[in-house]
């Protein structure tokens, strides 16, 4: 295609976009360089569109864009702007989500956006007036079917309350909590303390009493339930960097009687047997005993009787 049927095809487009009364052209979210060389060179120009015939079309096409309802059905401009605030909010969430995505760091990043969005929610599903006595809550969030506003929230804050942000943030969810951010302080120690080492043993050996410590605060915060999903990740991946980067092993105090009772568990049947025996030997020895007294009793009267 040459560059004069290109330069065609943009002013058709413009042309149907900016014209005050709308003209029907070629389709142009299709690239003249997507046609066949006879549809290219078959595509209109503004100035081969007759006036009259413009405004015939247009007539005809646009019903959908300059028609109006009536006024009791349209949309409040307060409602309006409160609708493009909502979408603002919206798109400013869930591209924070997006982002943070992985590692997971949304709960650190992303509640300040929740905060934002879930005010916004809150004041176009209540039934409070704004200016001119008018509400939002009918004309936004039940005028359709689907319930969109709704659908499109509900969606995200089942992300946020899955996710368990409000564990690792301040009661109001303006601030992390000084738990999580003691937890994140101790995770970059250790970290830190894997990097230095090149040598996967002198890590294990060096890098021991941080991992420990970390494993222990993790364990504490999950039995007080202060644990998000940003905490949870981080320890995972600490964890799989540990055993299977850098093969390196933490025995826990907690194998420790499990070791003794399992020892216990399999010296049980040889004590078992060794006492049976032991008692069984006995019982016989007890059995033989008056055999012998009896015998020896019965050869003193035979020799009396002789004598």
């Amino acid at each position: 295609m040459d560059l004069l049927t290109k330069f065609r095809f943009v002013i058709a487009c413009l042309f149907a976009e900016y014209a005050v009364t709308f003209i029907p052209v070629a389709n142009c979210s299709i690239y003249p360089s997507e046609m066949s060389g006879d549809s290219a060179s078959k595509l209109p120009s503004a100035a081969a569109i007759p006036v009259a015939q413009a405004s015939t079309l247009g007539s005809f096409y646009s019903l959908s864009l300059q028609s109006t309802f009536p006024e009791d059905l349209e949309v409040d401009e307060y409602c309006v702007e409160l609708l493009r605030v909502y979408r603002q909010r919206y798109v400013t969430f869930a591209n924070c989500l997006v982002t943070y995505a992985r590692p997971v760091k949304i709960c650190q990043n992303c509640y300040t956006g929740f905060n934002s969005l879930d005010d916004i929610y809150k004041n176009i599903s209540s039934d409070q007036l704004g200016p001119g006595n008018v509400t939002c809550h009918d004309s936004l969030m039940r005028s359709d079917r689907m319930m969109l506003l709704f659908t499109l929230y509900n969606n995200l804050q089942d992300i946020w309350t899955s996710a368990k942000c409000s564990k690792c943030l301040t009661e109001h969810q303006e601030a992390l909590m000084n738990d999580t951010v003691y937890f994140m302080a101790t995770l970059n120690q250790s970290l830190s303390c894997f990097e230095q080492y090149q040598n996967h043993t002198e890590l294990c050996k060096d890098c021991k009493a941080s991992y420990k410590r970390l494993n222990e605060l993790y364990g504490r915060m999950e039995k007080n339930q202060t644990l998000c999903i940003d905490l949870e990740d981080a320890m995972n991946m600490t964890q799989q960097l540990w055993s299977k980067t850098y093969y390196c092993l933490l025995p826990r105090e907690e194998t420790v009687p499990v070791i003794a009772v399992s020892s216990f568990m399999l010296f049980l049947p040889v004590i078992f047997y060794l006492s049976s025996f032991l008692h069984s030997e006995q019982k016989k020895r007890k059995l033989i005993h008056p055999k012998r007294a009896k015998s020896s009793s019965s050869l003193m009267n035979i020799q009396d009787k002789f004598s």
